[in-house]
């Protein structure tokens, strides 16, 4: 039986509209964000049994925002309406495009009476010429448990977790990071784009390793910008993100827009701005992800010295706003210059992160392949310094039909494999793109509690009157010794501490006795922060049926 594709769009269209309606009333706080008290009320109306409607807020509320926009709302409505047929709520229902949009809208038994009581409060509200009598929000459950309340933040108007982040950030942790200048030490301080930016992907490997060619591959379209070749082509960092029309913007611009996250790539100066580019165009998977194509690394010292910016700084940075590190290698190009060792060293601190893509693999036979691969490993051993393993996918990522001839069809089904494991990673990234969020903020917190803790032992190590420069200097000689009295003193990891040779770089800049001393008080709410508000707000936007 075939479904006339035409008229599933027009019945999908009219209940977009119904579902816009309905999302409408329900959205209590008028502010596009369908919370947990609300969701609970309105999905009631559905008769499902309360395990029911747990799988639908957890496939709707996939990306764990704490909250359904109207998008959410929609599908969440969808798998209602399949779950009333008496059909098995899972995740892979999504992944049946199309199927959804053509079954009928729920029923919802009281929804009449419902729409109708809310028009009547809108009614009344909109008669009061002005005077309008709003009801206080409900408050959430108090943050933390210490009988010191006074210390942990009111979350009551938050609706979101990354919303919570927030307000958590500018309240307890940016005034530390302001007392003992850890965004001169580390990174600039983060503004709200930071928070709402879509996940990043950005890929790093030798020139002519395929990275702006796997990008199109998973676009399935070229970009503005975007040029490929057998020599050194892309010369800028781009960043291929949505947008409604096709258009490049330039570096100092970009860097400079408010609404986007890279307002800190100003420190790097105009060098590095001139050679950075944003590429804008609308695309579906771009609405979820944005691209990070980076410049080759190239070997040489020569190459080094004639950058005019900070290559190893600016990909250190990205690689702090990034959810995945996509590493890509040739099997012709295997050696690991001076350059990208220090590119993979400054990725220390996100090894999670990281992905090996072995790509163009085609291009050498199953025998040469298991050697170019063990090659590979011994290579990453090394530079990695790690004894985990790194996930090394292996493939041909372009639009050219995989050259059987050379692999022979057992290296086609591998690389049809790991192309679908690499594509799968890659869709998860939104899903867990709030996780990830929290992971990498109670990461910068932890990291700007210990670089308090170090200004301030430094600061401390000063003699009050004479000798200070002689001080200074004995202290930055033998800042190894510095931070194991420090870990030994607070009990800290010694993993969670700053590279010796950079900050001892970015110390020399400063008079270390023109910074403060330790406060306690700064501390202990940074610390109320990580051990109770930020559990509570997890708590407060889980599955609102757990």
């Amino acid at each position: 039986m075939e479904i006339d594709s035409g008229s599933i769009n027009l019945h999908s269209k009219e209940q977009h509209k119904m579902y816009q309606t309905w999302f409408n009333f329900a959205d209590s706080d008028r502010d596009g964000r369908l919370t947990g008290n609300d969701a609970t009320s309105f999905f009631a109306m559905s008769g499902l049994a309360k395990p029911e409607l747990k799988q639908v807020w957890a496939i709707a509320d996939s990306k764990r925002q704490g909250y359904l926009g109207l998008k959410e709302f929609i599908t969440a409505m969808q798998l209602i309406s399949f779950a009333q047929e008496g059909n098995e709520l899972n995740s892979d229902i999504l992944k049946r495009t199309g199927y959804l949009e053509t079954l009928n809208p729920p029923e919802m038994a009281g929804l009449n009476a419902f729409i109708e009581k809310k028009s009547q409060v809108s009614n009344k509200i909109s008669e009061t010429n002005g005077n309008i009598l709003q009801a206080p929000p409900k408050p959430m459950s108090s943050f933390g448990t210490k009988s010191n309340k006074k210390n942990h933040t009111s979350l009551n108007s938050v609706t979101s977790v990354v919303d919570g982040l927030k307000m958590l950030y500018n309240e307890k942790l940016k005034p530390l990071e302001a007392m003992y200048r850890f965004n001169d030490f580390a990174s600039p301080f983060l503004t709200a784009s930071d928070f709402d930016a879509k996940p990043m992907v950005m890929l790093l490997g030798q020139y002519s390793t395929g990275k702006t060619t796997f990008i199109k591959h998973l676009l399935q379209s070229s970009y503005p910008g975007a040029h490929i070749g057998p020599e050194p082509t892309t010369d800028r960092f781009i960043v291929v993100m949505s947008g409604p029309d096709e258009r490049s913007i330039p570096g100092n611009t970009i860097a400079v827009h408010a609404d986007l996250p890279f307002t800190g790539l100003t420190t790097f100066g105009g060098s590095f701005l001139s050679k950075f580019e944003c590429s804008q165009m609308p695309h579906p998977l771009l609405q979820h992800i944005t691209f990070v194509d980076t410049p080759g690394v190239l070997s040489g010292e020569k190459q080094r010295t004639q950058r005019s910016y900070d290559f190893t700084g600016v990909i250190s940075w990205f690689a702090a706003k990034c959810d995945l590190i996509l590493l890509l290698f040739d099997p012709h190009k295997l050696d690991i210059s001076d350059e990208f060792k220090r590119v993979i060293s400054s990725l220390h601190g996100h090894d999670d992160k990281i992905r090996v893509v072995l790509n163009k693999a085609d291009q050498v036979d199953t025998q040469q392949l298991m050697r170019v691969y063990g090659a590979l490993m011994w290579s990453l051993g090394k530079v990695l310094n790690t004894p985990e393993v790194s996930r090394v996918y292996i493939g041909s990522f372009n639009d050219k039909p995989v050259n059987e001839a050379a692999t022979g069809p057992v290296g086609k089904e591998l690389f049809e494999k790991e192309q679908d494991d690499l594509l799968v990673d890659l869709i998860d990234i939104p899903k867990k793109a709030c996780d990830r969020r929290i992971n990498e903020f109670v990461k910068r917190a932890r990291a700007a509690k210990i670089h308090a803790y170090i200004i301030s032992h430094l600061k401390k190590e000063m003699p009050a009157l004479m000798g200070k420069s002689k001080a200074q200097r004995r202290l930055m000689e033998n800042l190894e010794g510095e931070f194991e009295k420090i870990q030994r003193e607070h009990h800290l990891p010694a993993g969670d501490f700053p590279n010796v040779e950079q900050f001892r770089e970015v110390l020399s800049r400063y008079n270390i006795d023109d910074f403060e001393k330790l406060k306690p008080k700064m501390i202990q709410a940074v610390d109320d922060m990580l051990g109770y508000d930020i559990p509570e707000l997890l708590k407060n936007f889980r599955n609102i049926y757990d």
